[in-house]
C-alpha cells in the first residue's frame, strides 16, 4: 500500500480525519482540487461540542483567539424589533457559540495537521476508484494512482466518492435562492448579535427577508438575504445548482446595500465586500455511510440548510467518529464488525440533524422543544447520542444517569498527586485511546481488586487504554500501580451516577461505551478489539 488511508477532500471533515488519524501514528494522505482553500465564510458557526473536540486535538486557544462570540439576536419585522435574545447558556454547557469564518477554521487545522507531519496535496482529486478485499485503489486527477487500505470521502456535496459507491441521496430543495455577502457595515448594533430582519405582506407571508451573523473583525457580518431577479440563475443552464454556490453573476456591493436600505433596523452604508455570492439549500442524506473499505462523511453524506450552524459542527463528529474505527482496523486489532458501527451510530444522527434544520428553517431555531436550556443543548450537540449502537455495553435506559451511547460529561475539582490545583476528568483523556475509570472506596483490599481488572483490560485493549482509580478524597494510604485520582466534593460521581464500586469506559471520541461492575468490563472491549492472542 502507498498510503493507509487516502482522504479526499480538505476542508474541516477531511482535515479532522486527517488529524486524528495521525494522531493514531496513521500513515494517510490528504488531497484536494483546490489548488488555494476558498477564502469565503461558508460555515460560520462553532458549536460548543466542537470546541470540546477542538480542545482534545490541540486546536482550542487557536479558535478561540481567532473567533468572536455570539452573544445573542435582535429581529426586526418591518422596521420595528419584536424581539431579542440574550445568550445564556446551562452551567453545564462548557463553551459558548462562537462565530469563525470556515477559510480561519481550515487554517487552523491545516497547520495543525503540518504539525502532525503531513500536508494536503492541494490541485489534485479522485476521480475513480476501485476496492477490493484488502485495499482501494484510486485514481487521481494528474493521471496517478494511490493505494491505501482505506479510503475516506470528505469532497462535498457533489461527492466523487459518494457517487462512485453508488449511494443514493434523497431528499428535497427550497425554492428559494438566497445572496451571500461578507462585509463591514457602520450601524450601532451590539458587537456579537446577529440580525434577522424581514417585511412581511398584507396576508402574514414574508417577501422579503435579511439574516446577519457576526465575524471576526469590526462591525463585520455574513450577510443573507433573498436574490433579486437580476441575479437569478438559469434554471436550464449548466450553472443552476441545486444545493451550493451558484456559479454566475456574482452579487455586488449596490445589490447588498438595497436589501439594507429595505430592512437594516436603522440607516447604515455597506463596505469591504471581501466575498459573495448566490446560494440555493437542498436537504439529503446517503443510504449508507459507507461500505467495505470507503466511507463518506460531512457534506458528502448529507446536507441540510444552514439555520443553527449543524452542518461543518456535524461532519467534524462524523470525522471523530470514524477515525478511531479506521485506525484500529488498520493496526489489526478491530472487531471484524467495529467499522460497520459508523454508519450504525452517526447515520441516524444525520437523519435527525436535517430533520431538525429544515424544521428550524421553516419554523425556527427551538421549535418543538420543550425547553429553552433543552434547545441551547441541542443545539450545542451536547444531546447527540448513539441509544441503538451495537458497541453499547450495560445501557439501562431507565436509568436517569449517563448512559453507553452518550456523550460523557466533564467533572472538576479532583485532584493527583504531583498537582498543586484542581484538575478535570477531560485532562485525563488523550483521545486517542479509551480511558476506563475504576471507582474504589481507596481500601488496600478494593485497590488490589482494581489492578487486576486494569491489567486485563489493558491486554483485551492491546494496550491501547488509559485507566483511573476514582477515589473519595483523602482515603488513599497504599501504593497502587493504577493511577489515583481523588473525588473532591464527589462531583466525577455525581455526574455519572456512580455509587461504590463501578467501572466506567470512554471511548477516544469522548462517548461512554461501558458502565457497570468492573468483572464485565471486558465485555465492551470483545466489541471493539480483537481477541488479543498473546
Amino acid at each position: 500500500m502507498d498510503t493507509d488511508v487516502l482522504v479526499a477532500g480538505a476542508g474541516p471533515i477531511g482535515l479532522t480525519t486527517a488529524i486524528e488519524l495521525r494522531r493514531r501514528g496513521i500513515s494517510c494522505r490528504i488531497i484536494d482540487p483546490l489548488d488555494e482553500p476558498r477564502q469565503y465564510a461558508k460555515a460560520v458557526g462553532i458549536q460548543p461540542r466542537t470546541l470540546e473536540l477542538f480542545e482534545n486535538m490541540g486546536v482550542l486557544r487557536q479558535a478561540l483567539d481567532a473567533s468572536t462570540l455570539m452573544r445573542g439576536q435582535i429581529m426586526y419585522t418591518n422596521g420595528v424589533e419584536v424581539g431579542r435574545v440574550d445568550l445564556t447558556l446551562p452551567e453545564d454547557v462548557p463553551y459558548w457559540f462562537l462565530c469563525l469564518p470556515q477559510y480561519s477554521t481550515e487554517r487552523i487545522l491545516t497547520e495543525r495537521l503540518a504539525e502532525l507531519g503531513t500536508t494536503v496535496e492541494r490541485g489534485v482529486g479522485l476521480t475513480a476508484f476501485e476496492q477490493s478485499d484488502d485495499g482501494v485503489t484510486c485514481t487521481l486527477s494528474d493521471g496517478s494512482t494511490v493505494t491505501a487500505r482505506y479510503l475516506v470521502g470528505s469532497d462535498g456535496a457533489h461527492s466523487v466518492v459518494r457517487k462512485g459507491l453508488g449511494l443514493s441521496f434523497e431528499g428535497g430543495a427550497f425554492a428559494e435562492s438566497y445572496m451571500l455577502g461578507d462585509v463591514e457595515v457602520d450601524w450601532s448594533i451590539p458587537s456579537g448579535y446577529s440580525v434577522r430582519a424581514n417585511h412581511t405582506a398584507d396576508d402574514g407571508t414574508t417577501d422579503d427577508l435579511l439574516v446577519c451573523i457576526p465575524l471576526p473583525g469590526h462591525k463585520r457580518y455574513r450577510m443573507s438575504m433573498l436574490v433579486p431577479d437580476e441575479l437569478m440563475p438559469d434554471e436550464s443552464s449548466n450553472k443552476a445548482v441545486q444545493h451550493g454556490f451558484s456559479t454566475g453573476t456574482t452579487p455586488e456591493l449596490h445589490h447588498i446595500q438595497a436589501v439594507l436600505d429595505r430592512l437594516s433596523p436603522e440607516p447604515t452604508t455597506a463596505s469591504t465586500l471581501r466575498w459573495s455570492s448566490v446560494f440555493r439549500i437542498s436537504h439529503r442524506i446517503v443510504d449508507a455511510y459507507g461500505r467495505g473499505r470507503v466511507f463518506v462523511a460531512g457534506d458528502a453524506a448529507h446536507i441540510h440548510p444552514p439555520t443553527g450552524a449543524q452542518g461543518m459542527n456535524t461532519g467534524i463528529q462524523d470525522a471523530h467518529n470514524l477515525a478511531w474505527k479506521v485506525a484500529l482496523a488498520v493496526k489489526g486489532v478491530a472487531t471484524e464488525d467495529l467499522l460497520a458501527t459508523y454508519d450504525a451510530e452517526r447515520r441516524p444522527v444525520g437523519e435527525e440533524v436535517v430533520g431538525m434544520t429544515v424544521r428550524n428553517a421553516r419554523e425556527g431555531i427551538g421549535s418543538g422543544e420543550s425547553s429553552i436550556d433543552t434547545a441551547m443543548r441541542r443545539q450545542a450537540q451536547l444531546l447527540i447520542d448513539y441509544s441503538e449502537s451495537p458497541l453499547n455495553t450495560g445501557r439501562d435506559s431507565s436509568s436517569p444517569h449517563v448512559q453507553p451511547g452518550e456523550r460523557a460529561p466533564d467533572a472538576r475539582g479532583m485532584r493527583r498527586d504531583g498537582v498543586q490545583y484542581p484538575i478535570r476528568l477531560f485532562d485525563l483523556l488523550s483521545g486517542v485511546d479509551h480511558t476506563l475509570l475504576l471507582t474504589s472506596d481507596g481500601s488496600a483490599e478494593s485497590i488490589n481488586s482494581l489492578e487486576k481488572v486494569a491489567d486485563a483490560a489493558i491486554r483485551s485493549a492491546h494496550g491501547m487504554l488509559d485507566v483511573y482509580a476514582i477515589v473519595p478524597p483523602g482515603t488513599v494510604t497504599v501504593d497502587s500501580l493504577v493511577p489515583i485520582i481523588e473525588d473532591n466534593d464527589s462531583q466525577l460521581c455525581a455526574a455519572y451516577g456512580v455509587e461504590g464500586t463501578a467501572a466506567l469506559v470512554i471511548r477516544p471520541d469522548g462517548y461512554l461505551g461501558f458502565r457497570g461492575h468492573p468483572e464485565n468490563v471486558s465485555d465492551y472491549f470483545a466489541k471493539a478489539f480483537a481477541v488479543n492472542q498473546e
